[in-house]
């Protein structure tokens, strides 16, 4: 389904050498799927902050709370064709929800490019924290948006 995705969405934009490790990095916390008429439609990841995601650290400046107070949501795609069901939003509360359980503030940064979710997340209230420019690679540069969940 991930190649799916990629290849209809560009998501994700640089394709892994490993999939699975893509999908299941040494800082996740947790990870869901979603089905549709018994097939796999949907997936998210709950991970610590890691290298590179900037919406944990502008999120704890305001709140003047540790890095550590967050959760990054990520590796959020729906197959094309299971596509209107609103799947997207269902994995974005399940993750939302554990955020929460664990005593965490949910995060997560977006390609500013990437506008499909960049409306969910404005939709389901996540507040914009800043838009970011990352240097991905030295042939790479990147905008990016930072969003927290709604308090």
């Amino acid at each position: 389904m991930l190649a799916e995705v990629h290849e209809h969405d560009g998501y994700p934009v640089n394709w892994p050498d490993s999939p699975g490790a893509w999908l299941t990095p040494p800082s996740l916390i947790a990870s869901w799927v979603a089905e549709l008429d018994g097939r796999v439609a949907g997936h998210i990841g709950l991970s610590r902050s890691g290298v590179g995601d900037a919406a944990p650290g502008l999120w704890s400046a305001r709140a003047g709370l540790s890095i550590d107070a967050t959760a990054v949501v990520n590796r959020l795609f729906v197959a094309p064709w299971a596509r209107g069901h609103g799947i997207g939003a269902l994995l974005m509360g399940q993750a939302v929800a554990e955020a929460q359980d664990r005593g965490l503030h949910p995060v997560l940064d977006v390609l500013a490019s990437d506008t499909a979710a960049v409306v969910l997340y404005e939709r389901l209230g996540w507040q914009l924290l800043a838009t970011v420019e990352q240097q991905w690679s030295p042939e790479q540069k990147v905008t990016v948006r930072c969003y927290a969940a709604a308090t």
